[in-house]
């Protein structure tokens, strides 16, 4: 057998179904061919006639799927540091929004951005996120409001796939927020925003359409039409559900059979199981819940119970969530909901590519996946859950390279 590459004398990680835990293998072997994994597993289980042009000592370090985060709003111009002061101050995300602050205050100064401007914007924060072994990104649109920020935004995210040695997966956010030309007419928005739907799938500018079912955003109702007219145009479906309020969005999200709900603080133990029913995804973001000092916890005893799969992601954004190290948000996972160290670290691999309907090529270490790596100077896993403001990333791998 003959490999591009073979990673020897590591300690293996691989996230596999059917294994306990981490799926741990000790004095492990890692190989890649084209790109993909052609061996995973104990060294001892190698061919005995195997051969590979590049053969790297790892010297017992820990390898780990390459790190996936599956909801962000990297793409935007301008910044809200001011609504933060205003936080602090005692304002409310809901009172800020309400102001004319909040996503419409981005909306002005994504709107007035070019591509080049949104491109030159974006990459510092997609870098971050690249130097802490992310090998996949979600990035959403929402910004924009119009037919034309919006597509701009996500020609933006598919530039950035070209730009970085990153997989780019972009969704399609319109119902985000109202924007102010619609003078609070929301119904007529959304008719613009599933009139913009059929375009978007056309050109294969997206490869999700999400959207915000919230008092402040949409209703359930206007939601649930916005995820019909996705499906019609062949696209998978997300949700931002049950963030500030329960409107049984998450339950929604499980009707339209959608790839994941996410934020979930106010889910109940119905919209729970309907998400177990149709193998919905529970993207928790703990970063958002830290900003805005929420204290509605998700529920993860139920998500637990009913074997819902559960992921996490920064929610990196300029108001809500001004994160980009997804390592913070493992231990942001651990510490304010009670993540165990095994369920935080799938929760960036496995679940991850589960909620991007990517599990079929990313997320475990497992033979005929992308060889998408993050290899770690670490003692145990634990170390990537525990630590703060800390990066132990030996080396990032995509495709084998």
């Amino acid at each position: 057998m003959r490999f591009d590459t073979i990673w020897l004398d590591a300690r293996l990680a691989t996230l596999a179904s059917g294994r306990s835990g981490l799926g741990v293998v000790e004095r492990g072997a890692i190989a890649a061919v084209n790109g993909r994994i052609a061996f995973a597993g104990p060294m001892a289980e190698l061919p005995t006639d195997w051969d590979a042009a590049n053969r790297i000592a790892l010297d017992g370090r820990w390898v780990t799927p390459g790190l996936i985060d599956c909801h962000t709003h990297l793409v935007y111009a301008g910044d809200r540091a001011h609504e933060f002061e205003l936080r602090l101050a005692g304002a409310s995300y809901e009172e800020i929004a309400r102001a004319g602050g909040g996503i419409v205050s981005t909306v002005k100064a994504t709107r007035a951005a070019s591509e080049d401007d949104l491109v030159r914007a974006s990459l510092p924060r997609l870098d971050r996120l690249l130097a802490e072994g992310v090998t996949t990104v979600e990035i959403k649109s929402g910004y924009g409001l119009d037919l034309a920020s919006e597509t701009r935004m996500l020609r933006t995210a598919r530039r950035l796939a070209r730009e970085r040695d990153v997989d780019v997966v972009a969704s399609f956010l319109g119902a985000h927020a109202l924007p102010p030309e619609a003078n609070g007419d929301k119904e007529r928005y959304i008719d613009q925003v599933c009139a913009m739907i059929p375009a978007i799938a056309r050109d294969k500018l997206a490869d999700a359409v999400d959207a915000f079912c919230e008092g402040i955003a949409f209703s359930p109702e206007q939601t649930a039409r916005v995820l019909v007219a996705a499906v019609a145009a062949g696209l998978p479906v997300k949700l931002h559900a049950d963030q500030l309020s329960n409107l049984h969005g998450a339950k929604l999200a499980a009707e339209h059979l959608a790839l994941s709900a996410d934020h979930l603080e106010y889910s109940d133990e119905e919209s729970v199981a309907a998400m177990a029913r149709r193998g919905t995804v529970a993207v928790l973001l703990p970063g958002a819940f830290y900003v805005l000092r929420e204290k509605q916890l998700p529920p993860v005893e139920a998500l637990r119970r009913h074997r819902v799969p559960i992921a996490i992601a920064t929610d990196s954004n300029p108001g809500t969530s001004p994160i980009t190290s997804l390592l913070m948000v493992l231990n942001m996972a651990a510490t304010l909901f009670r993540l165990t160290v095994d369920e935080a670290i799938a929760g960036v691999t496995r679940e991850a590519a589960q909620a991007l309907g990517r599990l079929d090529r990313v997320g475990t270490l497992e033979s005929g996946k992308w060889c998408d790596l993050a290899i770690w100077d670490i003692e145990r896993p634990a170390e990537l859950v525990y630590r703060i403001g800390f990066n132990p990333l030996h080396a990032r791998v995509r495709r084998g390279q």
